[in-house]
Order: C-alpha cells, then sequence, then structure tokens
C-alpha cells in the first residue's frame, strides 16, 4: 500500500511539473512573438499563473535583442504624434543626432 501511494506521488508530481514546463515554453514562446500576439496570450493568463513563473526574467531575456552600446541602431519606420505620417530613422540622422529615448515619465 505504501509503495503504491509513494508511486502515484511520484506520478502525480512527474505531471505536474511537466505542465508547468509546457506553460513555461508556451509563455516564452509569446514572449518573443509581437505585441499583438503577446497581447492575447496574456489576456487569457490567470491570476495565479503570474506567481508561479518567472515573469520579468523571461521577459528580460525574450526581450533583450542584440544591440550593445556605441553600436549603430537599425534603421526603422515611426509615425508622428501629431499627423501620423511615417518617418524614417536615418532620414532625422543625416541632419542632426538623434536620441531614442524608451520608458515612461510617471
Amino acid at each position: 500500500m505504501k509503495q503504491r501511494t509513494k508511486r502515484r506521488l511520484v506520478r502525480t508530481v512527474a505531471i505536474v511539473a511537466g505542465l508547468w514546463l509546457c506553460l513555461l515554453g508556451y509563455i516564452g514562446w509569446a514572449m518573443r512573438q509581437p505585441p499583438e500576439v503577446f497581447g492575447h496570450v496574456m489576456s487569457r493568463m490567470p491570476m495565479p499563473a503570474f506567481f508561479l513563473f518567472p515573469f520579468e526574467t523571461m521577459w528580460t531575456q525574450a526581450r533583450k535583442g542584440h544591440l550593445t552600446v556605441g553600436d549603430t541602431v537599425p534603421d526603422f519606420s515611426v509615425e508622428t504624434l501629431e499627423t501620423k505620417t511615417p518617418v524614417q530613422l536615418a532620414s532625422l540622422w543625416a541632419t542632426n543626432p538623434v536620441v531614442l529615448v524608451f520608458g515612461s515619465y510617471t
């Protein structure tokens, strides 16, 4: 009887650990997707999951990129806030220095 209980416990722990690893992999995959996909996945994430997974560490690893200090910024296009017209970053740095600030002032 004792051996049977021990086997059940080991099997249950293995199943729970396997499910945890699968969900961890799914969240890691979602963090590397475009914001729309990531937002869709996270909007359906139950609140207890935020206590079971290392979200901050995973997010830092998923979004760290490949730039280092001193590298040239990749060229990209953004819309202006006022007119919503696209502006190419390379067109700005051809005449003036460009400083990109990402963050919140709140």
